[in-house]
């Protein structure tokens, strides 16, 4: 579940203004009062509170279990629930599998108790209906281990519950104007383990004085490498998307490896590139299957009943569910490795310890347009590579690389947009639009071969492959379309590099 909430600090002597007032807002007239205790579970360097990851086992109230959390966004969390069980010092399995990016083999054991008397009151619609929910906390926190401290407070919580994120703000205002303020810690243990957590905001405030393209490369990779993090549990969860936004992040991270050798050492990261590449290559074949078969699943839905002879669509999910099968698989063993699990502490390595060459100092304004015009000759070379051959497979192949090279290119240009501004973000979206013109082109190349195969496999099976030529026939089209914008991608490409004279 999506947990959308704000914390304020409760200065003593201060209480909750009213919010009956609000707007079409009703407030519950009695308020719900529990006692909570929650112990939160963590590796003895804190690998999960580090990355605002909390995860424990909550005693009392009407969500007592196990709860992990993720962030989502500045004032979002998923929220991943489980029975409390009877074991209370022993992570179950499945959340713990969650955040095996984190722990890496690192045993996890209690590392905070927290105690909260909580009183809470419901925001309503004039309906009944549940809005949001304003909590009073009354925290007493301890750290446990071979050191124990001991330190208690009060807090408020507003927590969305079917209202408008609008609604947050609406009472925020009211908030503040009765001297209640935003808390500085995320969550009751970044605040239990304060003295504990490294302080990653001075860190890049710091670097932040001097804009030099190493700062712009760093800030990307480490945003890269957070990424890659982020999705590990939701990929490990099936969630919608994640594959692909994991393997755009690892793509990236690979891409700005090679784009920005200039600024960090290419023979030092060449290895990690390597592996990038491998994992790249597991999610790819996981994602390449998914968008093939949503494509598919689509045109068939577009093409008249009576022009669908025959089982195709079971024999297309036959053919492709077996093998996304196999190739989630293949994610799951590749991220509980040994190798993903080296490749994560070299990611770590690369983002605390970067190793810059001297061109890392160079002021950004004027290094990174050079290095965007350098990506935007080998798209405009290879488009025009292609433009001079004849329908057929060596042209498919050099329209692909063509591609490849616009889309490092865009990604080059995203990463720039800190320091350049609307001249990076022109340049990055006319890439995009290259690089989309030509995917849809390698898209209908795969497609094609496929659509081959069922429609073979359905003649020997005694079937009619009518519609599977039909199929191919519209991917065919669509090649042949991209194929004849040609000259208006090529200008297209040029215009991009003239944004960057």
């Amino acid at each position: 579940m999506r947990e959308i909430e704000r914390k304020y600090e409760l200065p003593e002597g201060v209480a909750l203004p009213p919010l009956d007032d609000l707007p079409g807002v009703e407030v519950d007239v009695a308020a719900d009062v529990f006692d909570l205790e929650a112990v939160y579970f963590d590796t003895s360097d804190l690998r999960l509170a580090t990355h605002r990851i909390t995860l424990r086992r909550r005693t009392g109230g009407d969500d007592a279990g196990w709860h992990l959390k993720l962030p989502a966004g500045p004032d979002g969390r998923d929220e991943i629930r489980w029975p409390l069980g009877r074991a209370s010092r022993t992570v179950p399995a499945e959340l713990k599998s969650l955040v095996t990016a984190y722990t890496r083999g690192a045993a996890l054991a209690p590392v905070a108790r927290i105690k909260t008397t909580r009183t809470r009151r419901r925001l309503r619609d004039t309906g009944g209906a549940v809005l949001a929910e304003v909590v009073a906390d009354e925290v007493a926190g301890q750290t446990l281990g071979q050191e124990s401290t001991v330190s208690s407070w009060s807090e408020l919580e507003v927590e969305l519950a079917g209202g408008r994120a609008e609604l947050l703000d609406t009472v925020e205002k009211r908030l503040r104007a009765a001297g209640v303020r935003r808390s500085a810690s995320g969550s009751k243990l970044a605040r239990v383990l304060a003295d504990r957590l490294p302080d990653a905001r001075s860190r890049r405030s710091a670097r932040r004085k001097k804009k030099s393209v190493g700062v712009v490369v760093v800030d990307h990779l480490r945003e890269q490498v957070a990424t890659i993090l982020e999705y590990d549990p939701r990929v490990r969860r099936d969630e919608p998307d994640s594959v692909h936004k994991m393997r755009v992040a690892t793509r990236r991270l690979r891409s700005a490896l090679r784009t920005f050798k200039s600024v960090v050492d290419r023979d030092a990261t060449r290895a990690v590139g390597d592996e990038l590449k491998w994992l790249a290559g597991v999610l790819g074949g996981a994602r390449d299957l998914e968008v093939l078969r949503e494509s598919l699943d689509r045109k068939i839905d577009a093409t008249p009943d009576e022009l669908v002879v025959g089982p195709v669509r079971a024999r297309v999910t036959g053919h492709l569910a077996h093998q996304q099968a196999q190739a989630r698989e293949r994610v799951l063993e590749a991220l509980n490795s040994k190798r993903y699990f080296a490749l994560l502490d070299a990611l770590d390595d690369l983002a605390e310890n970067p190793p810059l060459t001297r061109g890392a100092a160079d002021p950004a304004a004027r290094a990174l347009p050079n290095t965007l015009r350098r990506s935007h000759r080998r798209v405009a070379r290879e488009i025009d590579a292609a433009a001079t051959l004849p329908p057929g497979e060596q042209r498919d192949h050099l329209l692909h690389e063509a591609r490849k090279s616009a889309k490092r290119a865009r990604y080059a240009a995203e990463a720039s947009q800190p320091a350049l501004g609307k001249v990076a973000k022109k340049f990055a979206a006319a890439m995009e639009g290259v690089q989309e013109d030509l995917g849809a082109h390698q898209d209908s190349v795969v497609a094609r071969q496929v659509l081959r195969q069922l429609g073979m496999q359905a003649h020997l099976a005694g079937e009619n492959g009518f519609t599977f030529g039909l199929l191919h026939r519209g991917e065919q089209a669509l090649a042949d379309a991209v194929e004849e914008r040609i000259p208006a991608v090529r200008r297209a490409v040029r215009g991009a590099g003239r944004r960057l004279r």
